[in-house]
């Protein structure tokens, strides 16, 4: 027996209740967890998967190995260049961990929010098996940031009979989404709604959800625009990153 079986288990995004019974379920089936380590900065991207461990794991024989994650060359003119060898990189860190653990092993990766939503594990692995490794995928669904985020401003994602769109800061800053009036926006560091006309748009706007620290605000976004760029600040000055998401929503207009 060559094959093993790579289990993503979303974790949901930073509060170890996220954890569903199907999550926890999975993480007693597994023969070693993998934890990535991301630096000084982040370790508290670490200290939440272990904490996870910690409440959740009661299987005796699953093992838990830390490891270094690389780290992605910010300075690389191509975006897209830069993470495809960022990604190259960490697949052959995956192969190796994965090699070192027995025929047949279930390897465990926890994965901030859900493995399927702007989370790259999947497509790593891809690159993994192109290097000619044998391994079975399972993927135990979590809870997304757009679900927290929505659930901490208490508001619905659509409107009514409306569809909405998910997309990035990048992308956004090439105007808002056509055929749409609401955008969840990921994966936006540089603030990209600034971009935008502020007056014609409501902002719910939430950081580090899920965890102790949850910061969000809501309004018009000429008038919040300040204010989140100032409380995103403070908490990348206390916590050295910051993960953050926002929903966005054209205002009614009197047509509508």
């Amino acid at each position: 027996m060559t094959d093993r079986r790579i289990v993503l288990v979303g974790i949901g995004t930073g509060n170890p209740e996220h954890m569903t019974i199907q999550a926890i379920n999975a993480l007693n089936r597994l023969d070693v967890v993998l934890v990535p380590r991301k630096g000084q900065a982040k370790a508290d991207l670490a200290d939440v998967r272990l904490e996870i461990c910690k409440r959740y794991l009661t299987n005796p024989d699953t093992r838990i190995v830390e490891f270094d994650l690389p780290v992605r060359d910010a300075q690389n003119p191509s975006y897209e260049t830069g993470v495809a060898d960022w990604h190259q990189v960490i697949a052959g860190n995956y192969r190796d961990l994965f090699a070192a653990q027995a025929d047949g092993a279930k390897i465990g990766l926890l994965v901030w929010g859900d493995p399927s939503l702007y989370d790259s594990t999947l497509r790593i692995l891809s690159r993994v098996a192109a290097m000619g490794m044998r391994f079975e995928t399972e993927i135990i669904p979590g809870i997304t940031s757009m679900q927290a985020l929505a659930a901490s401003h208490g508001i619905a994602l659509n409107a009514i009979g409306k569809p909405f769109v998910v997309t990035t800061g990048r992308q956004l800053r090439d105007g808002f989404p056509d055929g749409a009036d609401t955008a969840i926006v990921m994966l936006d560091g540089e603030t990209s709604f600034d971009t935008l006309d502020g007056t014609q748009f409501d902002i719910h706007w939430g950081a580090r959800l899920g965890m102790d620290d949850e910061t969000i605000a809501a309004g018009p976004l000429d008038k919040m625009g300040a204010v989140i760029k100032d409380l995103r600040a403070k908490l990348r000055a206390q916590h050295g990153w910051v993960m953050d998401i926002y929903l966005l929503r054209r205002k009614a207009t009197k047509q509508d």
